[in-house]
């Protein structure tokens, strides 16, 4: 019997590499969308991966949890990954309410969406590590103290903590990642990786001239979205529902990541990179760095791409788009 997911953010960057990997797998794949003007072009990622005509978008809401428990009705699937949020840390001070009603009570309605209809579906929460913000530890675990220190990482903090207590209460398959940064030519271009790999690739076609960043000085630990979602996929194939961190274990600054980019087109970083203070946070996130032992030793799972290579593929992906 085939199996069939659903995955609510499927038209985003993981949405886009899970729903590959899940083809691959030879799953039958529905997403959830929202109604929007923009519906049009909001599958422009699945189109990139050449997958669009082989996934099944469904209206629906995270904030309508009649829409959710329709979908589950309709579709029946046998696992869900809940990727959809207010996603971008810095729109969350902006937006700290819709921020809390989709990336925080959103996951409330999913889980009860399930509940409701009885579904025995596995269930997948896309936790975040900016849950750790002021860190406690040098490496985090699963066991580290959390500080969230942006409205997006209280909202996901609470997303993290229901579907544990879900699990608990009502004996789902629940589990969370706490996915540290991952990216892909797929971010979007407000990320700040992207941001420098699609800048970079402006000021080498002479589109632009300077590229201006906040604290350069942060650092994260970065992998590629492709390798992250099948640590999600991996922890829905375990008989026993868990947390884990999914990370690199390598921790490199803004600065650094930067180089990297100039570097691979062969431009003086010093000549185009500008500080501007408006791109810092009102509470700064200094250092991210995971301890993805647990996923190791247990989903057998490791990270294929070193940022290096992910840094040079999404800028040659920026050259192409723009080139065109």
């Amino acid at each position: 019997m085939t199996k069939r997911a659903l995955i609510t953010g499927i038209t985003g960057q993981d949405g886009a590499y899970l729903s590959q990997l899940l083809l691959d797998e030879g799953y039958e794949v529905y997403g959830v969308v929202r109604r929007s003007s923009h519906l049009g072009v909001a599958d422009h990622r699945l189109r990139w991966l050449g997958i669009a005509d082989q996934v099944q978008l469904i209206d629906g809401n995270l904030s309508d949890l009649s829409s959710l428990v329709r979908i589950m009705r309709d579709v029946k699937p046998g696992e869900v990954y809940n990727l959809a949020a207010q996603s971008f840390v810095a729109s969350s001070w902006q937006q700290p309410i819709l921020t809390g009603n989709i990336t925080a009570l959103g996951v409330t309605n999913v889980l009860e969406a399930m509940r409701l209809t009885d579904t025995d579906a596995r269930f997948y929460q896309a936790s975040s590590s900016e849950m750790y913000g002021k860190i406690q530890e040098e490496k985090q675990s699963e066991t580290t103290p959390f500080h969230p220190r942006s409205p997006y990482a209280v909202a996901k903090l609470y997303g993290h903590w229901i579907t544990i207590n879900y699990r608990e209460s009502f004996g789902m398959h629940a589990s969370s990642g706490i996915l540290f940064n991952h990216e892909s030519p797929l971010r979007g271009v407000e990320f700040v990786t992207r941001k420098v790999t699609d800048g970079v690739a402006r000021i080498k076609l002479g589109l632009a001239n300077e590229l201006r960043l906040g604290n350069i000085d942060a650092k994260r630990d970065w992998g590629h979205a492709r390798d992250y979602v099948r640590a999600m996929w991996l922890m829905l194939q375990q008989d026993t529902a868990d947390d884990y961190v999914v990370a690199t274990g390598v921790t490199t600054t803004v600065r650094d990541m930067c180089r990297i980019a100039f570097q691979h087109v062969a431009l003086d970083i010093e000549k185009h990179l500008v500080i501007d203070p408006a791109f810092y946070r009102p509470a700064e996130v200094e250092v991210l760095l995971g301890n993805p032992g647990k996923a190791r030793t247990k989903l057998g799972w490791e990270p294929e791409t070193n940022l290096e290579d992910m840094i040079k593929e999404m800028v040659d992906a920026d050259l192409a788009r723009l080139s065109q």
